[in-house]
């Protein structure tokens, strides 16, 4: 039977199980946001990996994390367009998918690491 992995880095080879293990590997930080406007639930969340690669992992990954309810809606006519800004540190009240990645962005920032 095949082993399946949560992700598989580009550069080195190294590979998580799971996002757990990902999330606690402290050879990883996260970096950032890459929006998908045509299809926001289609975004990646930017990771630095210690062997020097950008490893890009679909934010849907994440929506399992606590406080991470998704809400696919722009409301465009109050957004800020924080979600321009790749490096999610500004607050955004919107109430969209880009400022709830911003939540999930904040729940990993502050995941313990091992």
């Amino acid at each position: 039977m095949a082993i399946s992995f949560f992700k598989i880095c580009t550069a080195c080879g190294k590979k998580w199980v799971n996002q757990a293990l990902f999330l606690v590997d402290p050879a990883i930080s996260l970096v950032g946001y890459q929006v998908a406007f045509e299809a926001r639930e289609a975004g990646y969340l930017l990771f630095n990996h210690n062997c020097g690669t950008t490893l890009a992992v679909a934010v849907h990954h994440f929506y399992d994390l606590p406080h991470s309810l998704v809400d696919l809606h722009c409301h465009e006519k109050l957004s800020p367009e924080h979600c321009l800004n790749e490096d999610g540190e500004q607050d955004c009240q919107a109430g969209c998918e880009c400022s709830q990645v911003k939540k999930i962005m904040k729940i990993i920032k502050l995941w313990p690491k091992k």
